[in-house]
C-alpha cells in the first residue's frame, strides 16, 4: 500500500507539472497521449487504493467564501501535554515500555472526521473545549486525502503546518503590514482560518497526523454504519502505519525505550538545522494503548504522553539600545541590540522584538540585564528581562524623517507607524529594493549611499539612478566618494540598463510581488512589459500561483497615473531584452539544492538561473523531492549533507554536475 501511495504522489506531481507547463508557460513536457495515459493510471490507482489527495488533477476543487467560521464544542476536552526539558526525565517516563518519539510540530492542531470514506468535518483545537469549523479550508490542504479507503467513521488529530521554505516564499507575497505573520506558525494559523479557501490553497498548508482518536462504524443511518472497526493490536504504532496506508502523511517518529532515549533525542537534535518543517520539541507516547488509558489524566494533561522541549542555551547580557527600523510601508519595528554573546555556536548581538506590544510586555529599558536564547536553536529571542525597568521610550518622531508617529492597534497587537508619506525611509527601502541583485542589480549602492543621494536631491525616482552624470561633481564630493567611486557607480548603472521584464516588475515594489511571482507573470506575458502593465485581474488569476490579493495589487499599481509616469521615465532609460530560452529543458520536473561556495559561477543565484533556464527548480532545503544536492564539499558533515544521505539524495560537486549535464560555467 505504501508503494502505491508514493506512486500516486509521483503521478500527481508529474501531471501537475505538465499542466502548469502547458497552461502557464506555453510549453509541452509530454504529449497529450502520455498525459492521458498517466491520468488514467492515476485514476485506476485512486480507485484501487481508495486514496484521493486534494492536489490530484482528478479533483475539481470548488473555492468558496464564507461569511464567518462557525464554532463547535469538542465531544471531550482536548488536553495539553505536560512538559520537560530533561532527557533523564523522558527516559524515566518510558522505563522499559516501548514508546514512540516524534516531532512536536509547531502549527495548528486540527481534528478531522471522515465518514463513508470522505472528509466530513475539520475543527481547530481552539481553546481545547471549543474550536472553529474549517472543513472548507481543510479540503484544500496540499497533502490531505479527500477520500480514503476506510468506509466507517474515522476521527484523528494532526498538525497543519507551513514549512520554513514556503513561509519565506509566501512572506515575499504578503503586504509588509501583515505584522502578525512573523513566523510559520502564525502564518499557518491565519491561512487555515481564512474565510476564502482559495487563499488557503495558495499557502500550501500541509497536514501531518499524530493521533488516531477512533475508527469504527459510522453513526446509524449513514454510509459506513456497518463498517468493521480495524484491529490495531493495542499498538499506537500500528495505528500510525494504518493512517499512512489510508493516505495520510504522519509525523516522523522512532521507537525508543528508556534505555536508548538519549540516542533517540540526539537523532532529532541532529536533524533540526535541516528540518524544513517548524517544530518546537518532541512528543513521547506509550505504544501500548490500553496501558496508556489505564493511567488516566490529570486536570490538565494525559498521563500516557509527555512533551520534550529543547533545553535552550540561555545567556545573560546587557541591553545596549533599542533600534527602530523603518520600512517602505511606514511600519517601524523595534530591534534589541545587546552586548554580544555566544549561542548555539554563533555570536549574536541583536534580536527582533517584533512590535510595541512585545516590547511593553518585556518592560525593556537601556542597561537592563536580559536573558537571550535561540528559539528552536535558530532564531535569537529575548527570554526575559531580569531588570524590568520599562524605561525604553517609544519614539513620537520617526527616527528617519522626524515626522509624527502613531501607535496602531490591530487584533490586540500594537505597532508603530510613520505618518509622513514623504519619509525618506520609505524611499530608501523602496530604492534599496530597486537596486538589489534580484531587481535592477546596480552594484555599489548601499542604503547609506542611497540616503546621501536622496538627501542631496540627486535621486527622486527610480529613473534617476541612470541619470547620475548630471550630478557628477556633487556625488564625487560626497563623504567616502571620489572620482573612482563615481566611475564604478556609473559602470554598474550602465551594465544594469540591459535587463528583463521580470527584474523590472520586481523592482517596482508592488505589494505581494516577490522575485518568484515577478518571474511567473513575466513568463506568462513573454517578457513583454507593455502587456504586463495592461493585465486585468481576470488575466492575472489565470496565471498559476497568482491569487486575488496579488492580482489586486498589480492592477491597482498600474492604475495609478504617478506610478505609470515613473515607469515610463524608467523605461526611457533602460533596454528590456527579449526573453528567449532555447535551452533544452533537461531539468524538467527535477529539483536541486545548492549549498556552499562555487568555483565556476559568481554565486548560487547564477547557478540557480542556469537550472531554471533548463526547466528545473532550485529549492532551499533538502527533501524527498530533491534530485541532487550540489555541494563542493561532498564529504562535509553539514545538515544538508546529512539530510541528503538520510534520504538517499545524490550529493555532487560542481564539476561533476557540470560534466554530467553539460552545463557551462560563467567564470
Amino acid at each position: 500500500m505504501e508503494d502505491k501511495k508514493e506512486l500516486i504522489k509521483q503521478k500527481i506531481a508529474v501531471l501537475n507539472e505538465a499542466a502548469r507547463a502547458y497552461y502557464t508557460e506555453s510549453r509541452e513536457i509530454m504529449s497529450n497521449f502520455e498525459y492521458d495515459k498517466l491520468y488514467d493510471e492515476l485514476t485506476a490507482l485512486e480507485e484501487e487504493t481508495g486514496i484521493i489527495l486534494s492536489s490530484s488533477p482528478t479533483q475539481n476543487v470548488g473555492y468558496e467564501t464564507l461569511s464567518s467560521l462557525p464554532k463547535e464544542r469538542h465531544p471531550a476536552r482536548m488536553l495539553s501535554l505536560n512538559k520537560t526539558k530533561s532527557v533523564d526525565e523522558l527516559a524515566a517516563f518510558a522505563g522499559s515500555h516501548k514508546c514512540l518519539l516524534s516531532w512536536k510540530m509547531d502549527g495548528l492542531t486540527i481534528v478531522l472526521t471522515y465518514r463513508g470514506g470522505k472528509l466530513f468535518k475539520a475543527v481547530t483545537r481552539g481553546n481545547g473545549e471549543e474550536g472553529e469549523v474549517i472543513t472548507n479550508n481543510a479540503r484544500v490542504f496540499a497533502n490531505l486525502p479527500v477520500k480514503i479507503e476506510f468506509g466507517g467513521e474515522l476521527i484523528l488529530r494532526g498538525e497543519a503546518t507551513i514549512s520554513y521554505s514556503e513561509f519565506e516564499r509566501i512572506n515575499e507575497m504578503l503586504p509588509e503590514t501583515d505584522a502578525e505573520y512573523k513566523n510559520p506558525r502564525n502564518l499557518c494559523s491565519g491561512s487555515v482560518r481564512q474565510l476564502n479557501n482559495k487563499i488557503t490553497a495558495e499557502r500550501n498548508v500541509m497536514f501531518r497526523a499524530f493521533t488516531l482518536v477512533s475508527a469504527g462504524p459510522a453513526p446509524a443511518g449513514e454510509t459506513g454504519a456497518d463498517a468493521p472497526a480495524p484491529d490495531f493490536g493495542n499498538s499506537r504504532e500500528k495505528q500510525q502505519l494504518w493512517l499512512k496506508d489510508q493516505g495520510f502523511d504522519i509525523v516522523d517518529y522512532i521507537v525508543v525505550t528508556g534505555e536508548n532515549m538519549a540516542q533517540g533525542v540526539q537523532k532529532f537534535a541532529d536533524e533540526i538545522s535541516g528540518n524544513d518543517m517548524p517544530s518546537d520539541g518532541l512528543v513521547l507516547v506509550y505504544d501500548d494503548i490500553e496501558f496508556g488509558r489505564s493511567l488516566g489524566t490529570t486536570a490538565k494533561a494525559p498521563r500516557d504522553s509527555i512533551a520534550f522541549k529543547w533545553s535552550d542555551e540561555i545567556r545573560e547580557t546587557k541591553l545596549i539600545e533599542i533600534e527602530w527600523s523603518a520600512s517602505r510601508t511606514g511600519l517601524i519595528n523595534p530591534i534589541a541590540v545587546f552586548e554580544p554573546v555566544e549561542l548555539e555556536g554563533t555570536t549574536v548581538s541583536r534580536a527582533s522584538v517584533h512590535n510595541v506590544s512585545i516590547m511593553k510586555d518585556l518592560k525593556l529599558g537601556l542597561g537592563d540585564s536580559i536573558e537571550v536564547y535561540k528559539a528552536n536553536m535558530i532564531i535569537p529571542q529575548i527570554e526575559r528581562n531580569l531588570t524590568g525597568s520599562g524605561t525604553a521610550e517609544i519614539p513620537d518622531k520617526c527616527p528617519v524623517c522626524g515626522g509624527e508617529t502613531e501607535i496602531r492597534g490591530e487584533s490586540g497587537v500594537e505597532t508603530l507607524y510613520c505618518l509622513n508619506p514623504e519619509c525618506p525611509a520609505k524611499k530608501i527601502k523602496s530604492f534599496s529594493l530597486f537596486v538589489s541583485r534580484d531587481a535592477m542589480n546596480i552594484e555599489g549602492l548601499s542604503e547609506q549611499t542611497i540616503e546621501k543621494l536622496l538627501g542631496l536631491g540627486f535621486v527622486r525616482e527610480p529613473a534617476d539612478f541612470f541619470r547620475l552624470e548630471r550630478y557628477r561633481e556633487g556625488i564625487e564630493s560626497m563623504e567616502g566618494f571620489g572620482e573612482k567611486s563615481f566611475e564604478n557607480l556609473q559602470k554598474a548603472a550602465e551594465k544594469a540598463r540591459s535587463t528583463n521584464a521580470a527584474r523590472v516588475l520586481y523592482s517596482l515594489g508592488i505589494s505581494g510581488i516577490g522575485v518568484a511571482n515577478a518571474k511567473v507573470i513575466s513568463k506568462a506575458c513573454g517578457g513583454d512589459m507593455a502587456k504586463i502593465r495592461t493585465l486585468t485581474k481576470e488575466e492575472l488569476l489565470e496565471i498559476d500561483g497568482i491569487g486575488g490579493v496579488m492580482a489586486d495589487s498589480v492592477v491597482s499599481f498600474f492604475a495609478d497615473e504617478e506610478n505609470c509616469r515613473k515607469l515610463d521615465d524608467l523605461l526611457a532609460e533602460i533596454k528590456i531584452e527579449k526573453e528567449t530560452n532555447n535551452a533544452e529543458q533537461i531539468f524538467a520536473g527535477m529539483t536541486f539544492v545548492i549549498t556552499g561556495s562555487l568555483q565556476h559561477f559568481e554565486n548560487r543565484e547564477e547557478l540557480k538561473e542556469e537550472i531554471e533556464a533548463r526547466g528545473g527548480k532550485a529549492a532551499g532545503s533538502v527533501s524527498k523531492k530533491t534530485d541532487f544536492l550540489i555541494n563542493n564539499d561532498v564529504n562535509s558533515g553539514s545538515a544538508k549533507n546529512k539530510k541528503a544521505q538520510e534520504l538517499g539524495v545524490p550529493i555532487v560537486a560542481e564539476d561533476e554536475f557540470m560534466e554530467k549535464f553539460g552545463i557551462p560555467g560563467r567564470r
